[in-house]
């Protein structure tokens, strides 16, 4: 919950919550095009972005895992902008936007904190300009890892061990990079001692080292998606 509710405030925000949806592994949450309705809290499970170029591939825009918001891009044309699929067994809290909407203009803490959410997603945003725009193949693939370990950390887990829900091809397509490239790079921090990769396991040895490739690029803006949290979600 964001922080300065009053009990009352409390109870209009858990009210948010409509229903749980649970997405098997490889469906979609919504389809781009889909009208917008609802944003969503990532309660279980880790799903993916995407978006289809110009000559008809897919482009992996973003990941969301536990604690994390998704829906944003259709508030501003009423419709869904993405593909969201399922990356394993995920299950989603729905929230209404008329209801968010409500909430945000009659809470004043709550609308600052979906003021938050909406400016972290644009701090985001210019993450990913530079990964794409700047960065070598050694440097975007140690900043990702690095998002990602400091992503499962805030939600509890373990930094320095994790499993990867997406495939290399998946990891590639989000880093602008080539299959060949993801597993090379890898194979390199691997033999360098800064990971351990076993199939989708993933162990960071040295940080240090990673961030060390990264040099230039401030962390605190890589590129990782919306997070809902402080503002934690449990009602059924």
């Amino acid at each position: 919950m964001p922080l300065g509710l009053t009990l009352k405030d409390m109870e209009t925000v858990e009210e948010l919550v409509s229903a749980r949806r649970r997405i098997r592994r490889g469906e979609a949450l919504y389809r781009a095009g889909d009208y917008f309705n609802n944003l969503y809290v990532v309660r279980l499970g880790f799903l993916k972005s995407t978006v289809m170029s110009s000559d008809g591939r897919e482009q992996v825009t973003n990941f969301f895992m536990a604690g994390e918001m998704i829906g944003l891009d259709g508030i501003s044309s009423n419709v869904y902008s993405c593909d969201v699929v399922a990356l394993e067994d995920t299950e989603v809290c729905v929230l209404p936007f008329d209801r968010v909407e409500q909430a945000t203009t009659t809470i004043q803490t709550m609308g600052k904190h979906f003021q938050k959410l909406l400016s972290r997603e644009i701090v985001r945003q210019h993450g990913v300009m530079l990964l794409l725009g700047s960065m070598h193949a050694e440097e975007r693939l140690a900043a990702f890892l690095l998002s990602l370990s400091q992503r499962f950390e805030n939600r509890g887990y373990s930094r320095s061990e994790f499993v990867l829900r997406m495939t290399r091809a998946e990891i590639g397509s989000y880093l602008g990079l080539k299959l060949e490239t993801v597993s090379r790079v890898l194979s390199r921090f691997s033999h360098d001692g800064l990971i351990e990769v076993n199939q989708k396991h993933v162990r960071i040895f040295d940080p240090e080292g990673l961030r060390a490739i990264v040099s230039a690029v401030d962390l605190d803006h890589s590129p990782s998606p919306v997070t809902a949290s402080p503002m934690k979600i449990q009602k059924a």
